[in-house]
């Protein structure tokens, strides 16, 4: 039996691969491609983590209907937020409740109010309680009592890098809590009102 050299096989070699790699590629062109499917949008923003998870009862319950320099207040009376320009643009109060709770409260109960291992998720918490229950326990403190132990919450009644700015935060949770505000740093902002600018002095003793 007669062999071939190895260099007389290597062209041979070449040109079969290049002859099976072009009828793949002639293949692939004459292929039609599917039809892009339109995104499910529930699938999609499970994904996002950025999503509002937004609850249509609370939307209307913390509705705006009333402003009193700059200060927006629901049909209960008590401070909510403003959110304008397709959820882009936050009232004043808003936007600093979310610069208040990033300094004084995520450590212990989690970015964007999502709780912590030892925490809750405050986004939550707001869904039950009241304006005077939240500043009720902001400053006198909470302590729960269940079979997995016990989850103490320190007052901060004596703290006003947290008190002066109450309202502040309660609207902000309040936000996250409907999903009116997203996992998001607000980028626009109304301007911040001569009300809270004398109410800040005032509170902080400057």
């Amino acid at each position: 039996m007669q062999y071939q050299s190895k260099a007389a096989i290597r062209p041979l070699v070449a040109a079969l691969v290049f002859a099976l790699a072009s009828t793949a590629a002639v293949q692939a062109q004459d292929a039609k491609p599917a039809e892009a499917k339109p995104a499910d949008a529930a699938v999609t923003n499970q994904l996002d983590p950025n999503a509002p998870d937004k609850d249509a009862k609370l939307l209307d319950k913390y509705q705006a209907v009333r402003v009193e320099d700059g200060k927006y207040f629901d049909k209960d009376g008590a401070p909510t937020y403003h959110i304008t320009n397709d959820g882009k643009k936050f009232d004043w109060y808003a936007y600093s409740g979310y610069r208040r709770y990033h300094a004084e409260c995520h450590v212990c109960h989690g970015p964007d109010a999502m709780g912590s291992t030892y925490a809750p998720a405050l986004k939550d918490s707001l869904k039950r309680i009241s304006y005077e229950e939240f500043i009720g326990i902001i400053a006198g403190g909470k302590q729960d009592v269940s079979a997995a132990g016990t989850n103490v919450m320190p007052a901060f009644g004596d703290n006003k890098n947290v008190m002066c700015y109450a309202d502040d935060l309660y609207t902000y949770l309040k936000a996250r809590a409907s999903g009116a505000m997203p996992r998001v740093r607000p980028t626009d902002k109304e301007e911040k009102p001569e009300a809270a600018k004398k109410a800040e002095k005032e509170c902080l003793g400057g």
